[in-house]
């Protein structure tokens, strides 16, 4: 099963229910505290219903909503990717579309409610949203025992197979009922105590992702455990498996049973040579708080040289974490039986070198590529961004109103995603970076046109000839400090002076010049793009 929409309600930031779209990698980007880690941990808290990595409280009820009296954090989410079927029991076999538990959609939809934002088995509210029937006769099926099902089947006369079977007697009424069900979106309660809608939810249950999230905020300091080397922390898990345990526990009883009969046989000897001293022996063997874990107290990742871990660099701690929690997050997928994953990683550019940055967003990007694998990430960095899809993009942002927006990043310039651009058409964010990335893509659409393009002054001429100015003069320092002034345009000054910053004889440009610059091409480069797609349409 995989995520196909998420719905968020009444929790943080998200006042109102927002909506969000996946992908087989999603990567959520915006300003720090618009609500991208939100999304990240309420996802947390549906899988692991507020006991996994993120512990639910009163504090995440939106501040607005909890003052009107809502207190209920609503959590709902589309899966697509569902089981073909579902055994309930032995011989109790059935669909989820023939049990009309998916929505118009073909999506199955669950929604949870955490009432009063309590984790408490009680106050957690599951239900599955579906196109269902609502004739009063035939909406409540799910929710019969057998004998009433059967009971039903006899009233009616109708012909069913087997009135053995739950699915079957179900199937066979709804038939009955065909042409007058009346479907309608209907929330059906899945921890009902009677019928077969809390067996299919249970069944469901294991059939739901495995969620594993690595925040960004995650220790890595010299105390951690993680950090102190992830090869003890994984001795604790792997010690704690409960089958496991059931066989150390018989190793245990073995010692100890040869540790009595040595004891034993010892005290018959000193007996035989001196009862008093024999007598004032007492063998103490207590191995029931054995500490397992102390005898794998030696195992470690070191580098060259025997380092340990937590004296390595920040970058290579959190390279570590991240790929042990990689690990970590598929060994509990198996442990749990979970037929699919989803890695949620915040920020995983933190204390990252560029080059490990990409490395690492392109290993998780083949990752997604697997059927039963998801990513979801939060990012601030431009090369991760870089490494992307704009399918794999979401801005989130606040509207005029304040409210809550998440959109897919399309293309709008630049032929390939660009945090820059990004930042420059959802926040005017005029950054040198996109001036840098715009003059480059400009420089390629010229020297696609005249190879020739490929020099400065070429370029600057073609960029005149496209509609820029050249009413700047730059002055150049030769390799024998002669100075050589030239008119160029405010795009190449700027770029001259991003490039060069060494060269004391320009003046510094102004913001509004950087604005200037960055709006004129983008527009030029909206208006050759036209110009291409047309010749392209007169080609065809």
């Amino acid at each position: 099963m995989r995520i196909k929409e998420l719905t968020i309600r009444n929790f943080r930031s998200y006042q109102k229910a927002t909506t969000i779209s996946f992908d087989n990698l999603t990567t959520f980007v915006g300003p720090n505290d618009i609500g991208k880690s939100s999304i990240l941990e309420v996802l947390d808290i549906f899988f692991n219903d507020g006991k996994g990595s993120v512990k639910l409280d009163k504090d995440d009820i939106n501040k607005f909503n909890a003052k009107n009296g809502d207190n209920d954090i609503v959590i709902t989410i589309s899966f697509s990717d569902l089981p073909p079927t579902i055994l309930i029991d032995d011989t109790n076999e059935t669909t989820l579309k023939n049990e009309y538990l998916l929505h118009y959609d073909g999506y199955l939809h669950v929604k949870k409610v955490f009432k009063g934002a309590s984790t408490t088995a009680s106050n957690i509210k599951v239900s599955i949203i579906a196109y269902h029937p609502s004739n009063k006769e035939c909406c409540n099926l799910l929710q019969k025992k057998q004998t009433d099902l059967q009971k039903q089947v006899e009233n009616l006369e109708i012909d069913c197979d087997d009135k053995r079977k739950n699915a079957l007697m179900r199937s066979a009424i709804w038939k009955y009922y065909e042409g007058s069900l009346e479907l309608k979106e209907s929330e059906i309660e899945v921890a009902s105590k009677d019928g077969d809608i809390k067996s299919i939810w249970e069944k469901l249950q294991l059939s739901l992702p495995c969620y594993s999230l690595f925040q960004a905020d995650r220790k890595n300091s010299d105390s951690d455990s993680e950090v102190q080397d992830p090869l003890k922390e994984a001795v604790k898990h792997i010690l704690s498996d409960s089958a496991l345990q059931e066989k150390l526990q018989s190793v245990t009883k073995r010692v100890q049973e040869e540790l009595q009969q040595v004891s034993d046989l010892t005290l018959k000897k000193i007996m035989e040579m001196d009862p008093e001293i024999a007598k004032s022996l007492h063998p103490k063997i207590d191995v029931a708080n054995l500490k397992w874990a102390d005898v794998f107290k030696n195992v470690s990742i070191s580098g060259d040289n025997d380092i340990p871990i937590n004296k390595r660099g920040s970058g290579v701690k959190r390279l570590v974490l991240i790929n042990f929690f990689r690990a970590e997050a598929e060994r509990k997928q198996k442990e749990n039986k979970k037929s699919s994953i989803i890695y949620a990683i915040e920020e995983p550019e933190t204390s990252q070198h560029k080059s490990y940055q990409r490395k690492l967003v392109l290993a998780l990007l083949e990752l997604s590529k697997h059927d039963k694998t998801q990513i979801v990430l939060s990012t601030h960095s431009a090369d991760v961004v870089k490494c992307l899809q704009f399918e794999n993009i979401r801005l989130i942002y606040d509207n005029e109103n304040g409210e809550k927006q998440i959109k897919m990043v399309e293309k709008q310039v630049l032929p390939t995603p660009s945090l820059n651009e990004v930042n420059y058409f959802a926040f005017s964010d005029y950054s040198e970076e996109f001036h840098n990335e715009l003059y480059g893509y400009l420089q390629s659409m010229a020297i696609d046109e005249d190879g020739k393009n490929y020099g400065e002054k070429e370029f600057d001429l073609w960029l005149v000839k496209n509609g820029c100015k050249c009413d700047r003069t730059w002055i150049k320092i030769k390799r024998n400090e002669e100075k050589e002034s030239y008119k160029t345009t405010l795009q190449t000054y700027i770029r001259n002076k991003i490039h060069h910053p060494e060269n004391p004889l320009n003046n510094k440009y102004s913001n509004d010049e950087l604005k200037n610059s960055i709006e004129t091409m983008v527009g030029l480069s909206r208006n050759l793009q036209k110009i291409d797609q047309l010749g392209n349409n007169l080609a065809k």
